[in-house]
């Protein structure tokens, strides 16, 4: 079999997986798919697009992670292109004439759009470089992450509420469509890597109030001393492929393992998680099943491990405890709602948090939405009865042009035949060289007659013979 071909020089690989079996849990073509552009992109400053960037390795690995955007791009490209390639969320950056930052999240292809104003946000490289031992750039992207979200709905909200117990529901679910949906009994824990938590801000003001993170999950076993697990992390890095020196434990000052172990010949430097000062809480711990290759045994052996398993009474090797620990990776904003409305972009609006209407200008305003829709609907009628009416009339122009050739072909057969100023000689021959040997008798004739010479020169300097012409 060939070698598999990789460009190294001219083009970025994807970081997508070798094959489809290595994205475990969350393989399927109808998971939802997003696209984050910043729109005007020489306008919006390079934090803006530094910040859309950072949102794409987010939404990893349903989105266009490679998507390259252009000043002459519009919304109503990306909008057109959500069909074919089968977009169904658009993440929008922008940033106003005044200088705030705004995001907007659009459903493909009906809507709704929920507007939002980012107040606040801290770019990837900002956290990464105010933490001790940053975590990313790993496995952590193969797979999409867990979206915890609090507080979406208040138990008081109403319809009459200023931020409406619909509204709320309706975001809700616009945030649980972003990723897809988690089955925790076919699910395996190691697909979930990473988590996005949404924390709603509750406040009487009618404000709506989004605070946005991104974490990364670790893991590290409980109860066992340090050395010990230096001693684990430095057997499973060389039995890796990419094994190195420097995991090792240096045990050049010390005369024996036991002093590595003990942590000096005295044992003071024995230390657990129990003991250190940086024990891990108690509600954070969670016992897992231990991964292990089985080893298929006859039946009276199977027998007798059964036996010997009932005699433990439910003792089991295999489980071990682990801390799980969350690393933030970044971004980091806060959103404020500002305006929902229908469609992409271009709609009636749903919910505004500044502009306030009563009964009466809502129901104008549906009157004019209305009256809107019907005569967009008659220009889009008129638009095709004006293609179809075109196209009609070209088919007949087409027609109608093969019919004329045809006619001009009979009429210049009918003109030939009867008009006589064509045949004034007796002979009666076609100058257009019809009738085969017709110009080599009015050359010769010319030739007796003496006129050959003049009508040689008029040839030489590209004039045709009167004589011909008049005969033609």
């Amino acid at each position: 079999m060939a070698k598999r071909r990789s460009k190294k020089r001219t083009h970025a690989g994807a970081n997508n997986p070798a094959t489809p079996a290595a994205v475990v849990g969350h393989a399927n073509s109808r998971d939802p798919k997003s696209m984050v552009i910043r729109i005007g992109a020489g306008e919006v400053g390079t934090s803006v697009s530094q910040l859309a960037t950072d949102v794409r390795k987010v939404m990893e690995p349903g989105t266009a992670s490679r998507l390259r955007e252009r000043k002459a791009n519009r919304l109503r490209d990306y909008v057109t292109m959500c069909g074919p390639l089968g977009v169904t969320h658009l993440l929008l950056f922008s940033r106003s004439e005044s200088g705030n930052t705004n995001m907007r999240l659009a459903i493909t292809p009906r809507g709704p759009t929920f507007h939002f104003r980012v107040e606040k946000y801290s770019l990837t490289k900002d956290i990464r470089r105010a933490q001790r031992h940053p975590k990313g750039g790993g496995k952590e992207y193969i797979t999409p992450p867990l979206l915890v979200m609090n507080n979406f709905s208040n138990p008081s909200a109403d319809a009459n509420s200023k931020v409406p117990r619909h509204l709320e529901s309706l975001t809700t679910t616009a945030f649980q469509s972003l990723f897809p949906p988690i089955n925790p009994q076919t699910t395996p824990l190691k697909s979930i890597r990473r988590i996005l938590l949404l924390n709603r801000e509750q406040s009487d003001d009618g404000t709506f109030i989004i605070n946005f993170r991104h974490y990364a999950i670790t893991t590290k076993a409980v109860g066992l001393s340090r050395p010990l697990r230096r001693l684990n992390a430095a057997e499973k890095m060389l039995k890796s492929k990419k094994g190195k020196k420097g995991g090792l434990p240096n045990l050049g000052k010390l005369k024996d393992i036991s002093e590595f172990m003990i942590g000096g010949e005295d044992g003071e430097g024995y230390m657990t998680d129990g003991t250190s000062g940086s024990e891990p809480e108690s509600d954070a711990e969670i016992e897992v099943l231990e991964t292990a290759t089985k080893k298929v045994h006859s039946g009276k052996a199977r027998a007798a491990e059964q036996d010997s398993d009932d005699e433990e009474a439910g003792a089991n090797d295999n489980v071990e405890r682990r801390a799980v620990k969350l690393v933030e990776l970044g971004p980091r904003m806060k959103l404020r709602m500002t305006k929902v409305e229908e469609g992409v972009c271009t709609g009636k609006v749903m919910w505004h948090e500044y502009v306030h209407k009563s009964k009466e200008e809502i129901r104008e305003l549906e009157k004019r939405w209305e009256q809107r829709k019907k005569e967009k609907e008659a220009r889009k009628k008129q638009q095709k009865e004006n293609v179809e009416k075109k196209r009609k009339a070209k088919e007949g122009n087409k027609k109608a042009g093969e019919a004329g050739d045809k006619d001009d072909d009979e009429m210049d057969v009918d003109e030939y035949e009867y008009d006589s100023d064509l045949y004034d000689d007796d002979d009666g021959f076609d100058s257009e060289g019809l009738e085969g040997d017709a110009e080599e008798q009015v050359n010769a004739q010319m030739e007796e007659n003496g006129e050959w010479e003049d009508e040689e020169k008029e040839i030489a300097k590209g004039k045709s013979s009167k004589r011909k012409s008049l005969k033609r």
